[in-house]
């Protein structure tokens, strides 16, 4: 049993000695950590999904998949969105094996793969492109998420925040001690932000069943506000 809580407590140790960097303990100093955030309504919707298609020859999977394309075009057109908003991560060809009873494969088919995402600020048109997009059955794994274009702003008001709330925990301690506090001597710093996503095709498929008049999924709905939160470790001198 000892043995045991000895490996429980070097494993800790050395799970705390990953978490946050290590610093030297310092006479007169104080080493304080905090938690900050930020959060905005978002400005920037991102559609993301897939094109995936197979064919017998590697010719015919390219031809397939640039008709494909081109409905993801007209899609974008009809909703007045220039094609070159839209962006393709990846393109790949892939042939296709079958593997028979002698374990010998053997190719019969290939299959063209491509990621698009596009971005959009009238989140008014997120409801037509993703139906649209569905019921032309052009795009797999479609997701839908919001973010903020300019991210590393809002990160520096989350740490700035953090800091603010690093500061006050130095200051209180000094205070308690009858000290007060002195020149930043080192920081660290971790940021984060979680995108908000739905599924559209999902919110589709359960649309189907109502009216035909039915709104779009996201009709009506305002957007959760995207947080960005950050953490601070500070090492202030004492005075």
């Amino acid at each position: 049993m000892k043995s045991a809580i000895l490996f429980l407590s070097i494993l800790a140790t050395v799970a705390a000695a990953q978490e946050h960097p290590a610093v030297s303990a310092q006479p007169n100093s104080v080493y304080v950590g905090a938690d900050g955030k930020f959060e905005a309504a978002p400005d920037t919707a991102l559609i993301q999904f897939n094109i995936s298609v197979q064919d017998g020859t590697s010719s015919a999977a390219y031809e397939h998949a640039s008709k494909e394309t081109e409905q993801v075009r007209k899609v974008l057109r009809d909703n007045g969105i220039e094609a070159k908003a839209a962006n393709l991560g990846f393109f790949s060809v892939q042939p296709v094996y079958d593997y028979g009873k002698n374990s010998r494969q053997r190719v019969v088919g290939y299959r063209v793969t491509t990621a698009v995402t596009l971005k959009l600020k009238d989140f008014s048109k997120i409801g037509s492109i993703t139906q649209q997009l569905a019921d032309a059955d052009v795009s797999e794994g479609q997701t839908l998420s919001y973010t903020l274009e300019n991210i590393d702003e809002a990160k520096n008001k989350a740490v700035e925040d953090a800091y603010r709330r690093a500061r006050n925990s130095a200051d209180a301690i000094a205070h308690a001690s009858g000290r007060t506090i002195g020149e930043l001597s080192y920081a660290s710093v971790d940021t984060f932000d979680v995108p908000r996503i739905i599924g559209p095709r999902m919110a589709r498929s359960m649309a189907a069943m109502a009216a035909p008049a039915a709104p779009a999924p996201t009709e009506e709905f305002t957007p959760q506000n995207v947080t960005v939160t950050a953490h601070v470790n500070a090492l202030f001198s004492l005075k």
